[in-house]
């Protein structure tokens, strides 16, 4: 295999570049098609350019994939336990202890449940020391994780247990479009019983903390969903606008928060309204996820906020049914990769300005 043009800094390593952010990209379910998108998104020598980067999965699938591709292998592999400061390129950190993985499943397995569990966990704990700038997480399969023994449900809500953060909330960007969820995996039926003006004001404060330190947008202004037709038209069909949604505003308010709303859902994401807002809070699942999909299915990017740690990842699943067939679209991993660059170099950035300004007294 032909690795000749990776790069690497502290582990031994030659070769030195600009200091781009390094981000951890975890290939997800081993049988699905997380190792396809994951070479053709970063086939893309624009990409590429924008970082560093260290692949946490198995180099033998990631190698398929690329033969299937006929793409030229572009990373080189180092055991994951020996994977250090990479100074330019890619590096695959290798799980290569999962060796009976590599045979072509396209299935949820316990095995593969563990895998992409361990993965995560080292990509997460290199996140949370400081010594990879951010995430980004190719698909995983719920039922190999049940499998594997694993009670949390997905991703969400594993890293907010591993980062020890009692609140997260789901958000999904494709360029300006930026959403977040109040509610996500839920029965319509059940929004009603958990309902809470605490429930509403955290995607808005999260947002509004994302939006200032993630995106480098200083005072941005959040637009908010009605959870009812028309929402609610003054009681008309349903009283959670005023007696939920307008308390949950007026507490974001209080904090310094520009926000406006609730406004009906069916008019919010059309353009002369859209284009006002540089973030927007939907009340339930589809509510905010229809339109994205509508408006940038192959580009849209799932964003943890609340975190410590910068996480995006793509919006689709493994795909059993085109594993391994070479016909996975790369958009929504080329977008996750591009976004978590941008978040790193923002809020580096925003970091390095806050230690000058410290050191000089200014703060």
């Amino acid at each position: 295999m032909n690795r000749q043009h990776a790069h690497y800094g502290s582990n031994g390593t030659h070769g030195a570049g600009p200091e781009k952010p390094l981000i951890g990209i975890t290939m997800g379910e081993p049988a699905g098609i997380g190792p396809e998108v994951i070479v053709k998104a970063l086939a893309d020598p624009e990409v590429r350019a924008r970082g560093r980067f260290i692949v946490y999965g198995l180099d033998e699938l990631l190698t398929y994939a690329a033969d299937a591709a006929e793409i030229n292998p572009f990373w080189f592999r180092r055991p994951h336990e020996k994977v250090g400061r990479v100074a330019s390129g890619v590096v695959v950190a290798d799980f290569d202890e999962y060796a009976a993985l590599t045979a072509p499943l396209k299935r949820p397995t316990a095995e593969g449940g563990h895998a992409s569990l361990r993965f995560l966990a080292e990509a997460t704990a290199a996140a949370r020391s400081g010594q990879i700038d951010a995430i980004v997480t190719a698909p995983i399969q719920k039922v190999s994780w049940k499998m594997a023994g694993c009670k949390k449900p997905g991703h969400t809500e594993w890293l907010a247990e591993a980062c020890d953060t009692r609140r997260v909330t789901m958000a999904f960007v494709a360029d300006k479009l930026r959403v977040a969820l109040a509610s996500t995996h839920l029965a319509i039926s059940e929004i009603r019983n958990v309902f809470t003006i605490g429930r509403v004001f955290q995607p808005i404060d999260l947002l509004h903390d994302a939006l200032v330190n993630w995106f480098g947008i200083e005072c941005p202004k959040i637009a908010v969903a009605g959870l009812n037709p028309h929402a609610g038209e003054e009681g008309r069909f349903g009283d959670e606008e005023s007696r939920i949604i307008e308390p949950a505003m007026v507490m974001a308010g209080q904090a310094g928060i520009d926000v406006e709303g609730p406004f009906p859902a069916d008019t919010l994401f059309c353009p002369p309204r859209l284009n006002r807002y540089d973030g927007i809070v939907a009340m339930y699942h589809d509510q905010g996820l229809i339109p994205v999909k509508l408006l940038a299915f192959n580009k849209a990017v799932n964003v943890t906020l609340g975190l410590p740690i910068i996480r995006t990842s793509v919006d689709h699943g493994t795909a059993f049914d085109i594993a391994g067939t070479n016909q996975a679209n790369p958009g929504s991993m080329k977008a996750a990769i591009t976004l978590a660059c941008d978040m790193a170099v923002t809020r580096n950035a925003a970091c390095k300005a806050a230690l000058t300004a410290s050191e000089k007294g200014q703060v």
